[in-house]
């Protein structure tokens, strides 16, 4: 255990000999805040994968998919037919399930498919 102290005695002697000799003044990004990422909830096997993905400005399956759902979702208001809104609402409903697919998360997490006359009536009533 002393030896430990010991060595944490000797870094800060030198972090601090570094900041009084200005080491750390022009260093990239000084003044603005560090950017942390939070992947505490991919799991380990992925996040080297995921980070990748990310680097290369891509998402995801499944955060891919979410994303076009909600797309779905939103053009739901601006179709005035009942027709084409039941065939979108299928499609919907099938892009949620093939995503509940994907994941392995608890069914209480997954996403809620889309009920038909449930939709019909609150766009009704706008």
């Amino acid at each position: 255990m002393s030896e430990i102290l010991a060595y944490l005695r000797i870094v800060e002697q030198r972090i601090r000999e570094a900041q009084e000799n200005g080491h750390f003044d022009n260093l990239a990004g000084k003044g603005r805040p560090l950017d942390l990422e939070d992947d505490s909830n991919i799991p380990e096997d992925l996040r080297l994968a995921y980070k990748i993905l990310k680097n290369a400005n891509c998402l995801p399956p499944e955060l891919q998919e979410k994303k076009e759902i909600r797309q779905m979702e939103d053009m739901l208001e601006s179709i005035p037919d009942e027709k084409e809104k039941y065939r979108l609402i299928k499609k919907i409903n099938y892009r949620i399930m093939k995503l509940n697919m994907m994941g392995k998360k608890s069914p209480l997490l997954e996403e809620k498919q889309i009920y038909y006359r449930k939709i019909v009536s609150k766009f009704d009533n706008k």
